[in-house]
């Protein structure tokens, strides 16, 4: 599926005075804030809230604990699919926090029995659609396999919102395991695929698209500071 692509500048600029190591920093201060099985547990907040979302196994974990610099920070299960709470971090310096983001749990895992399925996906649906707060989604996806059906339903999901604003990332993941060639290909697949939203090549063993993410998580977060 493709989303609206007059949705938004596929490149908004950067404040000029935002760098890299600063937005790193910010992510850096990420705490650990809550965890909740159902939506009507998760704390009313006003803050900017961006959750990642993405197949078991699609590098989901390592990607938050790699941009905040926090090797624990999200927990990857060894039984993948099991854990099914949204965990909320807190960001902010100084002790004053000024966005959020979500963990949502990793979704189409075989192990994990139909009706579990069905139920959690239904929390996050319903998360996607009324989470007042929520600014950005990151959709987790390892570019050796591409978007999947469930993929392809969250999009859909998420659509009504992003039309009117919502920001929205594709992160490729395990980008170290193509080779240059296939990165440009993936990328410009992805592209087309998620029309109106951004796309950037991520490796956390390589360092690749790092500092491109925390810059957009940044921007996104502190629309305010945006010429």
């Amino acid at each position: 599926m493709t989303l609206s692509s007059d949705l938004t500048d596929a490149h908004c600029a950067v404040h000029p005075h935002i760098t890299a190591p600063l937005a790193l920093g910010w992510l850096h201060t990420a705490k650990f804030l809550t965890t909740a099985p159902q939506l009507h547990f998760l704390p009313a907040l006003s803050v900017p809230e961006i959750a990642f979302v993405g197949r078991s196994n699609s590098g989901k974990s390592t990607c938050i604990n790699t941009l905040t610099q926090q090797k624990q920070l999200a927990f990857a299960s060894k039984k993948p699919g099991r854990t099914q709470h949204i965990n909320l971090f807190s960001l902010g310096k100084h002790g004053v926090t000024d966005a959020v983001l979500a963990d949502l749990p990793g979704y189409g895992y075989a192990a994990v029995p139909l009706q579990d399925k069905l139920r959690w996906q239904q929390v996050m649906a319903n998360y996607l659609v009324t989470r007042e707060n929520l600014t950005a989604i990151v959709l987790m996806c390892d570019p050796r396999h591409g978007l999947t059906e469930l993929d392809d339903t969250l999009l859909e999901v998420l659509r009504p919102r992003v039309e009117k604003g919502l920001k929205f990332l594709v992160i490729l993941t395990k980008a170290d395991k193509l080779s240059r060639a296939e990165q440009t290909k993936a990328l410009s697949v992805m592209k087309l695929q998620a029309g109106g939203g951004e796309v950037r090549l991520f490796s956390a063993p390589k360092r690749l698209g790092i500092d491109d993410v925390a810059l957009l998580l940044w921007q996104w977060a502190h629309p305010e500071t945006i010429k």
